[in-house]
């Protein structure tokens, strides 16, 4: 016992050393932190240069990209921000519902910012939504939590000018009259020409819906700076304002200024301020004008609602992509990293093997069989694979048949026609079935025939109840196109087609093939029950449709809605 004692220590040493080395990797791994501040700065300048650009589709996309990779703790202003610019242009896409709750996810990491800009434009963009919502009472809190915090001058007077405009739409103008009065003496009002002339001619209205004569020289003033200046959407609601002073005492003027304040919302794209300027139209015209602006009031209103449910799907989509896309990437952080702690538990468990090897020769004829079957492990690895799908795929699909066909055979008269008739259906069926699994796993023809044999696999799945349509795979020149191109093609479009059978209820198929000059295009449509696409996580077939594309260079897109079909594009290199 004593001469054992050292072979049993030094065992134990080296497997504790082995587990120690194993925690210890995985510990580094999974502390390293990923740093990517310098990603997040690159993005943001790109995105601000679309954004000043007033190109707001791209701008939003990069916006969403360095959401996607900020960390909201370390890097709280920049995740802030960015927050931020996102929901402004979601606001002034007309997307309030999806701007709400943009602002809303920067709430929580507000205590991590320094700078108390960042938590006022927050605020004030809740609050402008909530004024575009016509929820003032949320309005008047976010913008009062703005007017609360220590910031410059020229936000403490935008706070106020915010407060006093939500006065004005609830018809507390006197309320309003003393913020505008008080904001016009101040040096944060004057510091910008577009707040002074927005001030003026908010106090001007205010006095107009008070029948104060003061009225009309504050809006002639603030018409005047905005001439100046250039303001088109400030002239807009200028001449708005002063259509509504002139209504009851010169309607001509007051007309003349609703078309002038009609054209400047144009030139602003200031939908609502148009539909406003229409409406007032509408109400002061008759016969052919009245149809005119009525029509055009119309257009306009259901053109914009087209509009924005459009930009609220691309936003949505954008997300939704941005966000498919994040966790791919930290999928494949964890399976690298995974990888890592393997391979290094595997070169742990190779010294083990050494050390152990010279204590027995059990050991070497294990090593021995290990290093000669090792280049053989993926090929029998894929064979298992194969086998177990088939056998499943028997099991599954032939075996309760095949119960039921025995069971019926042994409990019915076959000498009566019609239990005969129905055991050669039974049998037909599983027939037909063994068939179709014979062909989902036999050996692809890429040769010359490749053509034939693809358009006769296709064809197998034309039934009475199923019509496929199929046009230009004769385009498509197949005899240039790589052996496992042509493999992989019809693997794909074999389990699109099974997907089909087995779920879609489709009657309709149509597979349409085209050549570019790099490339060739499939299109394939059903018109099957669809799936939902943001819930659509890809298993089994749809899986392997998108691995396998992958792995010759292509590109796959899929789109579907519940009962509205299954479309599938496919692209892949000459």
């Amino acid at each position: 016992m004593i001469k054992k004692r050292p072979q049993i220590t030094l065992y134990i040493t080296v497997v504790f050393l082995f587990l120690f080395s194993c925690q210890k990797k995985k510990e580094v791994s999974i502390a390293a932190p990923t740093k990517t501040k310098a990603q997040v700065e690159t993005l943001i300048i790109i995105a601000d240069r679309f954004y000043d650009n007033k190109n707001f589709d791209s701008a939003f996309y990069y916006y969403n990209k360095v959401k996607s990779v900020c960390n909201p703790i370390t890097d709280s202003e920049n995740y802030v921000s960015t927050l931020n610019r996102i929901a402004d242009i979601q606001e002034i896409k007309d997307d309030f519902s999806g701007s709400e709750a943009t602002i809303t996810e920067a709430f929580p990491y507000l205590k991590y910012v320094k700078n108390p800009k960042h938590a006022w434009n927050s605020y004030t963009g809740l609050g402008v939504i909530y004024v575009n919502l016509n929820e003032y009472k949320l309005a008047l809190f976010y913008f009062n939590k703005a007017l609360s915090l220590k910031t410059s001058a020229w936000r403490k007077a935008s706070a106020k000018n915010n407060i006093a405009f939500v006065y004005t739409l609830q018809n507390r103008h006197a309320e309003a009259i003393k913020i505008f009065d008080n904001l016009l003496k101040s040096e944060g009002a004057t510091k910008f020409t577009e707040d002074y002339a927005a001030a003026l001619n908010n106090i001007g209205y205010c006095y107009f819906k008070t029948n104060n004569p003061k009225a009309i020289s504050y809006l002639d003033k603030a018409l005047k700076l905005r001439i100046k200046i250039k303001d088109e959407t400030g002239l807009g609601s200028s001449y708005y304002y002063l259509s509504q002073y002139y209504d009851k005492i010169n309607l001509p003027v007051a007309k003349k200024y609703m078309i002038l304040g009609y054209e400047k919302y144009t030139n602003a794209n200031q939908v609502d301020g148009r539909l406003a300027a229409l409406k007032l139209l509408i109400n002061h015209s008759n016969n052919n004008e009245l149809k005119k602006y009525s029509l055009l009031y119309i257009k306009i209103n259901d053109s914009i609602t087209e509009v924005r449910q459009r930009v609220k799907n691309q936003f949505a989509k954008i997300k939704y992509d941005s966000k498919k896309e994040k966790e791919e990437n930290l999928k494949l952080k964890a399976h690298k990293a995974e990888n890592e702690l393997q391979l290094e538990r595997q070169k742990n468990r190779n010294i083990i093997s050494y050390i152990l090897i010279a204590l027995s020769l059990i050991l070497i004829v294990i090593l021995y069989f290990y290093l000669t079957s090792k280049g053989n492990r993926e090929k029998i690895e894929a064979t298992y694979k194969s086998e177990t799908r088939i056998a499943k795929k028997l099991h599954d699909e032939l075996a309760n048949d095949i119960y039921h066909t025995m069971a019926f055979a042994e409990n019915r008269n076959l000498s009566v026609v019609e239990n005969k008739e129905q055991l050669l259906i039974n049998l037909d069926a599983i027939y037909s079935r063994t068939r179709d699994i014979s062909k989902e796993n036999s050996a692809v023809i890429t040769n010359e025939k490749y053509t034939f044999y693809l358009k006769e696999m296709i064809s197998g799945f034309n039934t009475p109840n199923i019509n496929l349509l199929l046009s230009d795979i004769e385009s498509v020149p197949w005899n240039e196109i790589e052996k496992n191109k042509k493999i992989t093609i019809y693997r794909i479009l074999q389990e699109l087609l099974v997907n089909m059978k087995k779920h879609s209820n489709a009657t309709l198929v149509g597979i349409n093939f085209k050549k570019t000059d790099k490339s060739v295009i499939i299109n394939y449509t059903d018109n099957g029950k669809g799936i939902d696409i943001n819930n659509m996580i890809f298993k089994n077939g749809l899986y392997n449709v998108e691995n396998r594309i992958l792995s010759i260079k292509g590109e796959i897109d899929i789109d579907t809605e519940p009962n509205k079909g299954f479309k599938v594009f496919i692209k892949f290199p000459l």
